[in-house]
């Protein structure tokens, strides 16, 4: 999932998105905003979906600009109040500011993440540290803090509902945690430094996507891509003419370090170009680098976490996550590391050995692993990518496996809307209907890659959940599949089919938001629970009544056979070592730049990068980090700072969970309906904690986990 730094009152759900009134498109490039702005008035479409065919690059800036002066009135408004605080007249009147924002926050956030371009990324480095300032002019006004605090302090006496008094302990913490009890000074200084923040995270995405764009690999032979399939070659001629290279194949960058082309390149020399070129993407001392850029917003968070009270910005930031310190963190991570990077080790000399049996004559370096490791699969297990992929077409996936998983569970259904626009061709909308046939959301889908469309995978809302405002969920996925070129079919990895029944586990987690209060809707939970949902839904991707509903042939319509799903399960936990070894480099790589003091001097990115990885025991030459910190968006950008764990931490909580469903039954609707319930429709209305031990009946075990990755034998 991805978190929008820039959506104000502290919440992740994202804005309620409208359309011209009228439905005149806005003519004039004038920063101010008229009545022909599309974001003038909520839309009359279908749960105030975006019209996308009126909105143009220049109605944004008006519109945030007038959505950002109506906050700071209505913020003001509130503090200036002389009537005596209370729940209605603060912290109600809260949630409800900020309309306009909200309406054009959800369609900015979206095409800036998923259909950029240069006129929108130029606004996004504007834009930014007015935001923010937006959020401190909430956050650090001293006379509205003073009416949140006495709310606080007469909570007990107030008779509130659950879900009304978590918002007042929400806004309590959130106001402390943002600096609400500094002095003047302090907060001037805070101000400043939460606008440089700001720009400098704007400044990163966007240096970033040019990095990964700039950095894709070009080749003109293609003897120098055997190995590709005949589908991977035409993609990638696909896109070498849309980069203007005419007559050439290109292979363009996700966001990871491994790339998907190196497990299937046969030619040594490809594989090393193709990984120096994700691993050097953005560390080029070019216009691209962003080493400068992460390492002053380092400094700039350590320097925060000071004035706030904290010895580092790790500490302060996990003050309202379920691990609460990093030591928590770094105590789970440290459970799994040996056991991780043993495993790993094995499976590096596995490797090796089939690398000297063929006489290869070189030892394993990273741009080897996945080529000889999917040899060692094909081994082992006797199964192959290429055996697999023709029952995975991505949209079959989808109806047939991601919507069937469900139905079965929730009794959802759907339908696909033509009649909505969508802001790329690509893109396909469907509204979700409830048990009983009563429409509930709309989900958008926009699974394969573009030049403008940033790295990785996520779920994010374009119009929040909210019982107060009266609106419904208006869901969207993103992932970064490679496209076919035209008439092929869009043939995916099991791994890429986990991926989209981890997004919509998040989209389920807002499609069932049932909340009053959009600051506790849906997703808007800690970093170290929102990822429970999504890594849980992945288990049904294996279920094996819904695997047999979409694991069909693309051609024949088949279903696979028995034994090529024999064979995948049994490969299930096979470079498990790897995967998780490279998950854990990362996580402890964030936190470990999140712990940096204020009175540490500005690091040398790889200097420091290198120490850290060494100090955790986690510098292992052949698996590189999942992300290198020069091109690691989650945590310079996308809200997971200091929360790259909640990854790994979440996975702990699904797989017990899951445990919990093989204990009852399985996949049954009453099991469904318990999981919905007690966990998806619940938001952030009750500490997480007790929220999951109500579900699981005891706190979270970590042995489920240990078992489903194969790194301790599993219970009979």
């Amino acid at each position: 999932m991805k978190l929008l730094s820039f959506l104000m009152l502290g919440t992740i759900v994202a804005a309620t998105v409208s359309c011209g009134k009228g439905g005149k498109p806005a003519t004039s490039n004038t920063d101010t905003m008229t009545a022909s702005n599309p974001f003038y008035a909520a839309c009359t479409l279908p749960f105030h979906a975006a019209d996308f065919t009126k909105i143009k690059n220049e109605d944004f800036k008006p519109a945030l600009e007038e959505g950002m002066k109506q906050q700071l009135a209505e913020i003001q408004k509130i503090a200036d109040n002389t009537e005596a605080p209370t729940f209605e007249n603060t912290l109600v009147a809260l949630e409800k500011s900020g309309q306009l924002l909200r309406r054009v926050s959800g369609v900015y956030g979206l095409l800036t993440s998923a259909n950029t371009n240069p006129v929108l990324q130029k606004l996004q480095e504007e834009v930014a540290p007015k935001l923010a300032a937006v959020n401190d002019a909430m956050m650090l006004n001293t006379k509205l803090f003073k009416r949140v605090e006495t709310i606080y302090n007469q909570r007990a006496s107030l008779k509130l509902d659950q879900e009304s008094n978590r918002l007042v302990e929400y806004y309590y913490q959130k106001f402390e945690l943002a600096g609400a009890k500094l002095n003047d000074a302090d907060k001037e200084t805070l101000k400043n430094l939460n606008k440089e923040e700001a720009t400098l995270s704007a400044v990163f995405t966007n240096k970033l996507l040019a990095a990964a764009k700039s950095g894709a690999l070009v080749v003109t032979d293609t003897a120098q891509l055997a190995g590709l399939s005949a589908g991977a070659l035409a993609s990638a001629a696909v896109d070498a003419k849309a980069a203007k290279q005419d007559g050439k194949w290109l292979l363009p960058l996700q966001n990871t370090t491994q790339q998907p082309s190196l497990q299937s390149l046969s030619v040594r020399a490809t594989r090393q170009k193709l990984f120096e070129a994700s691993w050097n993407r953005a560390s080029k001392n070019d216009s691209n680098d962003t080493r400068a850029t992460i390492a002053r917003i380092a400094e700039i968070r350590a320097k925060k976490a000071k004035l706030i009270g904290f010895p580092n910005f790790s500490t302060w930031t996990l003050q309202d996550q379920m691990a609460k310190n990093p030591e928590a963190v770094e105590t789970f991570l440290n459970k799994l590391i040996p056991a991780a990077t043993a495993k790993a080790q094995n499976e590096a000399a596995d490797i090796q050995a089939l690398i000297d049996k063929q006489k290869g004559g070189f030892k394993l370096e990273p741009w080897d692993w996945d080529f000889y490791s999917e040899q060692v699969r094909k081994a082992k297990f006797d199964i192959d990518e290429s055996q697999v992929k023709p029952y995975f077409e991505v949209f079959n996936v989808l109806e047939n496996g991601v919507f069937y998983a469900a139905n079965q569970l929730y009794g959802l259904t759907f339908k696909e809307r033509k009649d909505i626009p969508v802001y790329q061709k690509d893109v396909r909308i469907f509204e979700v209907f409830d048990k009983d046939s009563t429409s509930i959301a709309l989900f958008y889908c926009d699974y394969f890659t573009r030049e403008n469309k940033t790295g990785g995978a996520w779920m994010d809302n374009m119009v929040g959940q909210s019982k107060l405002l009266g609106t419904k969920p208006v869901i969207y996925n993103v992932c970064n599949f490679t496209k076919p070129a035209d008439g092929q079919p869009a043939l995916i990895s099991f791994s890429d089919v986990t991926t989209m029944f981890h997004e919509f586990g998040h989209g389920l987690h807002g499609i069932f938001a049932s909340q009053q209060y959009p600051s506790l809707s849906g997703t808007a939970t800690a970093r170290d629970f929102v990822e429970f949902p999504s890594q849980f839904n992945e288990h049904w991707a294996m279920e094996p009544a819904v695997f047999k509903h979409y694991a069909t042939h693309y051609k024949t319509g088949e279903r696979m056979p028995q034994s090529l799903v024999d064979k995948i399960k049994k490969a299930a936990t096979f470079n498990e070592g790897y995967e998780l070894t490279e998950l854990l480099a990362a996580a402890n790589l964030d936190i470990q730049w999140h712990k940096l003091s204020a009175a540490d001097p500005k690091q040398d990115v790889d200097k420091y990068e290198a120490e850290a990885l060494h100090r955790t025991h986690l510098d292992l030459p052949q698996v590189p980090t999942r992300y290198r910190s020069s091109y690691f968006l989650h945590i310079w950008s996308n809200g997971y700072a200091s929360g790259y764990y909640a990854y790994l931490w979440t996975e702990m909580l699904d797989d017990d969970a899951y445990a919990w469903f093989k204990e009852h039954g399985g996949m049954t609707r009453e099991n469904g309906q318990r999981f919905r319930d007690m966990i998806l429709s619940r938001g952030n209305t009750l500490d997480l904690a007790t929220m999951f031990r109500d579900f699981r009946g005891s706190d979270p075990k970590i042995e489920p986990m240990l078992e489903n990755r194969g790194l301790v034998p599993a219970k009979k």
